[in-house]
């Protein structure tokens, strides 16, 4: 059974994981490859007990009356005496600035990221994220592929990480659903357009250029394995990567409009070249 810890303050000893600890903290929690991520909302820690994630503590606003939230905590109980701290609506404020309207918050384990060959191993639409910093970008992006048929997300080293608080949040979850990895290590350069071709993809840069294709060309969308690569808020893709990648796509504009924010232009992406 969850063991209920009444706090009146986000001190509290064990609490601390959820308002003190820094992204980068959180991530090496434990141990280097056993890092912890915060899931919010029921929803999402829904999602994430049902694709095996193990949780190791809560935080809740003791006087929530969201159904949501009391049908979640019978699903704890087969992870023993797992610690759900209870607050006041008060003190969640302290955390978020503002009174959640479903007050939880759930610590849970990172898992073991597999190798890229791994998650490229039966797929035939995988997204690339090269160098996209912004969390919600990249949350959305997560949505929007597991919602439209992406098998799986490979992230460059420089990425933002898809455990980040906002990047779960906004997702809903999807990040622990979608299967991802990142093409080489952390900090070190890979050549992403060879590491695809050598995994089996044809690959979509999707820039604008002289030579871009659009978006429903027949051939693009006839490709029987397709890596769609996506750039960077400010500075889109590198040259280098446009210039390997077998396609360069645009997704063509009206009104003047010379591009959409990365994550709708993924959401476009996905949909008109997911798989036949």
């Amino acid at each position: 059974m969850p063991e209920f810890i009444k706090i009146d303050d986000l001190s509290a000893s064990g609490a601390d994981i959820f308002s003190r600890l820094t992204e980068a903290q959180l991530r090496n929690r434990l141990e280097k490859d056993k890092g912890v991520f915060i899931a919010e909302s029921p929803k999402v820690i829904k999602v994430g007990l049902e694709n095996g994630y193990d949780p190791l503590s809560l935080l809740m606003d003791e006087g929530t009356t969201d159904e949501e939230t009391r049908e979640l905590l019978p699903a704890l109980e087969r992870y023993g005496d797992i610690p759900v701290y209870c607050a006041k609506s008060e003190v969640f404020a302290e955390l978020t600035g503002f009174k959640l309207m479903r007050g939880i918050l759930c610590a849970m384990r990172r898992p073991m990221l597999p190798e890229a060959e791994e998650v490229c191993r039966n797929a035939r639409r995988i997204a690339v994220l090269e160098n996209i910093a912004d969390a919600m970008n990249v949350g959305a992006i997560f949505r929007s592929g597991a919602a439209l048929g992406i098998d799986g997300i490979l992230l460059t080293s420089d990425s933002c990480d898809p455990f980040n608080r906002r990047s779960v949040r906004v997702s809903m979850g999807t990040v622990m659903q979608i299967p991802w990895t990142y093409l080489g290590e952390r900090g070190e350069y890979c050549d992403t357009v060879l590491k695809l071709h050598r995994l089996g993809f044809k690959t979509a840069a999707m820039a604008l250029s002289d030579n871009s294709v659009r978006i429903d060309n027949p051939g693009l969308m006839s490709e029987e394995r397709l890596a769609i690569i996506l750039g960077s808020e400010g500075h889109g893709l590198s040259k280098k990567t446009i210039d390997n990648s077998d396609y360069t796509v645009k997704i063509p504009m009206f009104n003047g409009v010379d591009s959409l924010n990365v994550a709708a232009a993924s959401a476009v992406a996905f949909w008109q070249l997911r798989s036949r």
